[in-house]
């Protein structure tokens, strides 16, 4: 094999190289993989220019967790669907949901239409490519003739922290990962032993650590998508936080089988204080530089009020649109305003969508919770309306009638609920006798990067993995867990997210577990689709939300189109308004920790590198 080809060999995966989207470096992407073109390591790295051609393809491997045709894990389904948020139903050979985690059917030697339907298919994902290419990078800058030693130092910098980014995602998926310490080349020996889950969490903060000082705070303008201090830092406090928590913190394992790959194997309170000192580290930065910040709503000009739409544009820009305040780390793949289209296919094509199991934990406008036991079939006993109320002035416009929203606007800018405008500018059919309403669904559609008109999806994409609210939340978290109760921060933090869209802040006086399922319920109001509900169930061990039936709502407009009356409950078909949303999921009857982590592939293990296989599987 000539030498310019084994250079770039992606090597522990043998996973071959694929072209991707012309964009700006800006962007994190390259019209090809630099290599392709014939070049040497001395002609890639003859320049900064030509070097960081080398750190945008790194960039551009980095985890995405949208569905699109580059990324599909699941079979092109969502995260979301196996938790308690979601129903998928789409049924289609390979569709993970539905022939893996539903039926139980996944196992750790699959092969066929079921390869690829996991959560994480240890071997067969991008993560790797990107830690090779951060490390060709690291290996080779120094050879750039008259780099710029400050900007060249952030570079390395950017590249250690790609790194962090994949081994972050991986050992969130799968545990304790093999750590490689240079650009594997094919003629090396394969040998890449699996680290401890410890080693990992401890590799992942030395990396953020080492990237911190020498990144900017924030970038500019032409250079955002680019990682960051606040990137650095606010990866550090997910991941302690997550270490910290029960299922790997804990003097009882997780697993009968549970090993120091998969959590520590005992409980540490400093564990806690840990990731508490790496939000103070966050917060000090955020205090002395400024530049994040919740995207707050916008007052009507003539009224001055903030409208419940004003809160719920607020709320989308922090999560949807690049460089809001709130983006902490945007990961970007192209520009293509339709590069989510298979995203919105899934909920679009099938009868999949939220459960009123979600729906219901989103609040009244007003703070006061939703009743779990709403008497939905009959109006008269409704404290209000449960959706939309009639209001001539409402922002809400269908056809000649206007009307506003009663809950949380959290809740419509993360489901598309009976009556709302969706994806196109029409009634969404999420009720059940709408025109193209799946068969299956649950009677809510997923409304996140969906959105409502399709001039909503006119700019360039991005998923923003990180945002400023979830570094609220996480410091909340450590807060509160390592002082044993929530401190005067811990409440400042939390009532700032509630605050940004109209809520009250929480009742003062909680105890360390009230303000712990206060915290956590946040998180699932403000993060649907975002790949966090997942981790939560994982890492706190959340085994009502695993094995608790799921229902939905049958709902009956007034008309097939442009729906603007509902009726819940159908009695002429005998179907109450609450309904068990099907499929079943084994979980129900037969639940077993081992679902916490992916299973390794046969395939990965027989290959003999030093990779093991996780517990149950």
């Amino acid at each position: 094999m000539k030498n310019t080809v084994k250079y770039f060999a992606i090597a522990l995966m043998a996973a071959g190289l694929v072209a991707c989207e012309s964009m700006k470096l800006g962007d994190a992407g390259l019209s090809k993989a630099p290599e392709t073109s014939g070049a040497t390591i001395d002609t890639l790295f003859a320049s900064i220019k030509d070097a960081d051609k080398v750190l945008v393809q790194a960039y551009y491997y980095l985890p995405y967790g949208i569905v699109t045709s580059d990324d599909s894990k699941m079979g092109s389904d969502f995260l979301e669907s196996i938790t308690d948020h979601f129903i998928s139903g789409k049924h289609t050979e390979g569709d993970g949901p539905n022939d893996l985690y539903y039926t139980g059917g996944l196992s750790a030697n699959m092969s066929g239409h079921g390869v690829g339907g996991e959560t994480y298919r240890f071997g067969s994902e991008q993560d790797y490519k990107a830690i090779r290419y951060a490390w060709l990078f690291l290996e080779n800058a120094d050879r750039i003739p008259n780099a710029d030693p400050a900007l060249l130092a952030q570079k390395k910098a950017e590249a250690k922290m790609v790194m962090a980014i994949c081994y972050a995602n991986m050992v969130r998926f799968v545990g304790g990962v093999p750590i490689l310490d240079h650009a594997v080349r094919t003629d090396d020996e394969m040998k890449f032993p699996r680290k401890t889950f410890a080693e990992t969490i401890d590799y992942i903060v030395q990396l953020c650590d080492e990237a911190a000082p020498a990144l900017p705070w924030k970038v500019s303008a032409a250079d955002d998508g680019r990682l960051t201090r606040a990137a650095a830092l606010g990866l550090k406090l997910r991941i302690l936080c997550y270490a910290a928590s029960p299922t790997l913190n804990s003097n009882t394992l997780w697993h009968p089988k549970a090993d120091a790959y998969t959590c520590y194997t005992n409980y540490d309170p400093a564990r806690w204080d840990a990731a508490k000192a790496a939000a103070d580290e966050f917060m000090k930065e955020q205090l002395s530089n400024g530049g994040y910040a919740l995207v707050q709503a916008t007052p009507d000009a003539i009224t001055g009020q903030i409208t419940p739409r004003a809160y719920r544009l607020a709320y989308r820009s922090g999560y949807f649109d690049r460089g809001s305040s709130e983006c902490i780390i945007s990961i970007r793949k192209s520009n293509s305003t339709s590069y989510h289209d298979k995203h919105i296919d899934v909920q679009d094509d099938y009868g999949s969508g939220a459960t009123l199991e979600w729906v219901n934990k989103f609040s009244w406008a007003d703070g006061e919770p939703f009743p779990e036991d709403f008497d939905w079939e009959n109006k008269a006993n409704w404290p209000e309306y449960p959706f939309f109320k009639p209001d001539p002035n409402g922002t809400l416009k269908v056809g000649n009638s206007s009307f506003t929203e009663t809950r949380d606007p959290r809740l419509y800018e993360n489901i598309c609920v009976p009556g709302d405008i969706w994806k196109g500018g029409s009634v969404g059919p999420a009720y059940d006798n709408a025109k193209g309403h799946g068969d299956g669904c649950p009677g809510f559609l997923m409304m996140k990067y969906v959105l409502q008109q399709n001039g909503d999806r006119s700019n360039p994409p991005h998923w923003c993995m990180m945002r400023f609210a979830e570094v609220l939340l996480n410091a909340a978290e450590a807060y509160n867990e390592a002082d044993g109760g929530p401190s005067d921060k811990a409440y400042t933090w939390v009532n700032a997210v509630r605050a940004r869209v109209g809520l009250p802040g929480l009742p003062e006086g909680m105890t360390k577990e009230e303000f712990r399922a206060a915290l956590l319920l946040e998180r699932e109001l403000e993060f649907g689709f975002e790949e966090v509900r997942w981790f939560d169930m994982v890492r706190w061990g959340l085994t009502e939300a695993f094995t608790t039936p799921l229902h939905g709502l049958t709902s009956i407009g007034d008309k097939q189109k442009e729906a603007t009356f509902f009726t819940y409950g159908d009695p002429s078909r005998g179907l109450p308004a609450v309904k068990l949303a099907y499929p079943d999921r084994k979980w129900y009857t037969d639940w077993d920790t081992k679902w916490y982590f992916a299973p390794i592939p046969a395939v990965e293990i027989n290959k003999n590198y030093g990779m093991t296989q996780n517990p149950g599987w």
